[in-house]
């Protein structure tokens, strides 16, 4: 056994109890791996932890809380099993990955789906146009373009093959590209003629002039996309209660709605009130929208959910996605797009009118998340955050930059500076990796994407996420990859950027409390604090790195309530 491994459990065994409760707890967890975030290591490793209402009563050795056990206390015997804090969802899109599955044709490839060739992705909408009455929107998720054989995107030629009887929409795995049938593009009036809009493109074909069907980022999707069908209360409150069952299983205790409009918290208010919301939800209003509010002289009221629906940051966008090469680069992609050398994508909006947002929505005293993926789009956000903090300087404003993949040591420099969060979509070293060795970023780039150890080394508070549904909602796959960072394919993207175990937990937990304003009740386990928990079947700080993405949940609490067990 590792010394510092039995020097925590000597400590556990006798340090006094941490207690909060005047009377026995209702809840009872011993002869575990509690691991409580609270230090550095394994010393972060006590025994038992006992809950009383929906807090944390007590933490400390099995010896001393086994005695605060009353006559109807629950105990309930780990067995060796690891209890950490519940993982916090740090940037998704909650509830979509419960819309697409019951409304979206699945159309990822390996490892996530099983399309392969455009040819399978038709087979896929086909089948979902013989269900479908004439006229009606089919609607499609996920493809990636560079894993399916043709290595390309489908066209609007292709997509006519499934019917030319239903308008027909799907979107890039990215989520920042979509293709439309002919029958779409007439509805939304897209034709030869049509102006490129600023941040977006309607691709054009070389030969006929005419539009391909692909549209680059919501300047150019939103022609289609205002006209598809809004789904309905029924809809929204059915993908809710999927997308919380789906959470809870793998251990997430609060999850987050990136982007949506300023009343997007009351479908989830709605199923908290009738009894499908078991899981917490963060909302973040987008930028745009905000704005609009303010300069009207409105403001955004918590809504009554008894805590488990908040909102939170507010969400804008400075480029797209880099696997789409929408995403914006101070320097060309490393394969030609566009048959252009000097390709660097583009910004989603014009620099002083990103910073003229930012700070109009900083000085009303938001919290502000910024999507930005390359570098070249982080060098606008950090403009735009410095022009904000000068106009209406604020201490402990805690600026988020979404993503943050081709953030450089420098920009790094700046955030540790201004207390700006860098959240990283670290995943991406797993699904992309190879990819973006080989194609996007090159070997030396592509190394230092989602640059977690350089936070690290910087003593700053940083987050991983997942996007769900840009990929699946797997709590232990952020830790694997931030740990290892190895790619789908086996190689190791960047090994100089892997960080410990105990650090990237804390990416899911305690800086994803710190992130929202919630280390007081989030984050780790100590006595006051939120009873939000997630067992594992094995101890993160002892398994084999490789096997981190293996450990089975056991059992997801929030607020000292089991709301999935398996």
């Amino acid at each position: 056994m590792p010394f510092t491994r039995l020097l925590a459990l000597i400590v556990a065994l006798f340090a006094p109890v941490v207690s909060i409760a005047d009377g026995p707890p209702e809840t009872l967890f011993i002869n575990g791996a509690v691991v409580t975030l609270t230090g550095p290591g394994d010393s972060t490793v006590a025994e038992a932890l006992a809950i009383a209402g929906d807090r944390i009563a007590a933490v400390g050795s099995t010896a001393n809380l086994s005695a605060m056990a009353g006559p109807d206390t629950m105990v309930i015997d780990l067995e060796g099993k690891a209890l950490l804090p519940g993982f916090i969802d740090a940037h998704g899109h909650f509830p979509s990955s419960g819309l697409i599955e019951q409304h979206f044709v699945d159309l990822n490839s390996p490892p996530i789906g099983g399309v392969t060739t455009i040819d399978e992705m038709i087979t896929a909408l086909a089948a979902k146009a013989t269900r479908t009455p004439a006229g009606e929107w089919i609607q499609g998720r996920g493809y990636d373009d560079t894993l399916i054989t043709e290595m390309r995107h489908p066209t609007r030629w292709d997509l006519d093959k499934v019917s030319t009887e239903h308008p027909i929409y799907i979107g890039h795995i990215s989520g920042h590209l979509s293709v439309a049938n002919s029958l779409a593009l007439k509805m939304a009036g897209i034709t030869r003629d049509s102006p490129q809009p600023f941040g977006g493109k309607i691709r054009m074909d070389k030969e006929s002039g005419e539009p391909t069907g692909v549209l680059e980022e919501p300047p150019a999707m939103g022609q289609v996309g205002a006209l598809l069908p809004q789904f309905s209360q029924d809809d929204m409150i059915n993908a809710v209660a999927a997308a919380a069952n789906e959470y809870a299983a793998v251990g997430v205790t609060t999850a987050q709605q990136g982007a949506t409009g300023p009343n997007g918290a009351e479908v989830f208010v709605k199923a908290y009130k009738q009894g499908v919301l078991p899981i917490r939800v963060h909302v973040w209003p987008v930028l745009q929208a905000m704005v609009a509010l303010i300069e009207n002289g409105g403001t955004l009221d918590q809504p009554n959910a008894n805590g488990m629906v908040t909102i939170r940051a507010v969400k804008g966008f400075a480029d797209g996605s880099i696997q789409g090469y929408t995403g914006y680069l101070s320097q060309p992609y490393h394969s030609h797009s566009h048959n252009d050398p000097r390709y660097r994508g583009y910004p989603r909006m014009d620099r002083e009118a990103l910073a003229k947002q930012i700070t109009t929505v900083h000085s009303a005293g938001y919290q502000i998340a910024i999507h930005g993926n390359g570098d070249a789009a982080i060098d606008d956000v950090l403009y735009a955050f410095d022009q904000a903090l000068a106009a209406s300087p604020r201490d402990d404003a805690r600026h988020i930059i979404i993503h943050a993949q081709m953030a450089r040591e420098d920009q790094l420099d700046r955030m540790a500076i201004a207390g700006i969060i860098p959240s990283f979509f670290n995943m991406h070293t797993y699904y992309w990796g190879d990819r973006h060795w080989n194609i996007f970023m090159g070997p030396e780039r592509a190394a230092q994407m989602s640059p977690a150890a350089s936070a690290v080394k910087r003593n700053m508070a940083y987050t991983l996420h997942a996007d769900t549904p840009v990929v699946p909602m797997e709590p232990m796959r952020i830790v694997w990859s931030a740990v290892n960072r190895v790619s789908s394919g086996g190689r190791v993207i960047g090994a100089d950027q892997r960080i410990s175990v105990i650090e990237a937990l804390k990416g899911i937990t305690t800086y994803a409390a710190y992130q929202a304003f919630e280390e007081k009740d989030k984050g780790t386990l100590e006595p006051g604090k939120l009873a939000d928990l997630v067992v594992l079947e094995r101890n993160p700080l002892t398994v084999p790195p490789l096997e981190l993405a293996d450990i089975p949940v056991v059992r997801t609490i929030v607020g000292g309530r089991t709301v999935y067990e398996r």
